[in-house]
């Protein structure tokens, strides 16, 4: 159903772009409007005028269709947990954690590099970049 809406969606829009192309400037604004074209005179204009307004309302007609139908299975969710922790296991005694002193974290890897960077001797000048 969606494939069809945007497929339809997709002409209105392409026809609409071809029938704003095709109306006379009024104001000559990039210098190209004024001379007569192969469609000229008042009912043309009027013909292109409401098929503009057709073309715009089955344009916002088709993008709020699709707008519903990809909000259709969209179900709201909580950010709060849906299973809360279970209350019917009593609370024993607090231990303390201790962290691991195996010193395979993260921050103990990324303090090891810090320690090796600052062990480095200052260039003495200005070096060209070397990949890592």
């Amino acid at each position: 159903m969606q494939t069809v809406v945007i497929v339809i969606h997709l002409m209105i829009v392409a026809t609409l772009i071809g029938v704003v192309l095709l109306q006379k400037s009024e104001g000559g604004g990039l210098g190209m409007g004024g001379g007569a074209g192969f469609m000229s005179g008042r009912g043309t204009a009027n013909l292109l005028t409401r098929t503009t307004g057709f073309l715009a309302v089955g344009f916002f007609i088709t993008s709020l269709l699709l707008s519903w139908l990809a909000s259709y299975d969209r179900k709201p969710s909580s950010i709060i947990d849906a299973n809360p922790a279970s209350q019917s296991q009593p609370a024993g005694p607090a231990t303390p954690i201790s962290p691991p002193t195996g010193g395979g974290g993260i921050l103990d890897s990324l303090k090891k590099a810090d320690e090796r960077q600052q062990n480095q001797p200052a260039p003495s000048g200005p070096q060209a970049p070397r990949s890592q």
